[in-house]
């Protein structure tokens, strides 16, 4: 998870160099936390018992000491702005979370920033979309509008978000910002309207359009718990 995951599945982009590849991410599954967490201590990783004895149910926390790097491991879902289960779609790709997967993680962010909407144009640039929900080669559609057409919230972050990279790509991105050595596989300003166009064309559920009725008065999401790590 996390940015090594977007270049993993675009290997040409020469990501602009102001970014930095420190922490790695990762995902797995409540059943396999135990064997992560002992190949990890196997390769030199040393744990944080105290952060992990709280919360290992659902993450788990490593340090590199050669390095410094920091490694999170997700277990069976992510939980920040919003909330999506990744435990059953391990297996899709060999390497990453399946492409529409990565996209959610980034679209689920209220307040995106650049290297994030950057991460999600490399995506769209290189993947077409699709509406196979299995697909590792596509973006798949119907992954994104069944979080995006039962809860209202999913929607409003992800086309606010697909607002502000569509006035990102017109007027803030910059010619290196997508460098793949080559011409890019999908134009990301065409591949952003189409995904819009999906998702407000799926049907929405009862759920989501009681919730609709309530618009902005509530808040829609949640906001990420900070939560300190301690001495390995």
């Amino acid at each position: 998870m996390g940015g090594l995951a977007f270049h993993a599945l675009c290997p040409d982009w020469k990501a602009p160099v102001e970014r930095e590849r420190r922490d790695i991410d990762l995902a797995t599954r409540g059943r396999d936390g135990g064997s992560l967490a002992a190949l990890m201590s196997a390769e030199g990783y040393v744990p944080d018992q105290h952060y992990n004895t709280l919360y290992g149910h659902k993450q788990l926390y490593f340090v590199d000491p050669e390095r410094n790097r920091p490694v999170d491991i997700l277990i069976d879902r992510l939980e920040m702005c919003h909330r999506f289960d990744f435990g059953d779609r391990l297996s899709i790709c060999d390497v990453t979370l399946p492409p529409a997967d990565l996209l959610l993680t980034k679209l689920q962010i209220v307040t995106i920033n650049r290297k994030d909407m950057l991460d999600v144009l490399a995506l769209l640039a290189e993947y077409p979309l699709s509406g196979d929900d299995a697909a590792c080669s596509a973006i798949s559609l119907r992954r994104i509008t069944d979080l995006t057409s039962s809860d209202w919230g999913w929607w409003r972050t992800t086309t606010g978000n697909l607002d502000q990279l569509n006035a990102f790509v017109s007027q803030e991105l910059r010619p290196n910002d997508l460098d793949f050595r080559r011409p890019a596989q999908f134009d990301p300003a065409a591949q952003l309207v189409e995904l819009r166009t999906a998702i407000d064309a799926a049907p929405k559920s009862m759920r989501w359009r009681l919730r609709a009725q309530v618009g902005d008065r509530i808040a829609w999401y949640e906001q990420p718990e900070e939560i300190p790590h301690g001495q390995p």
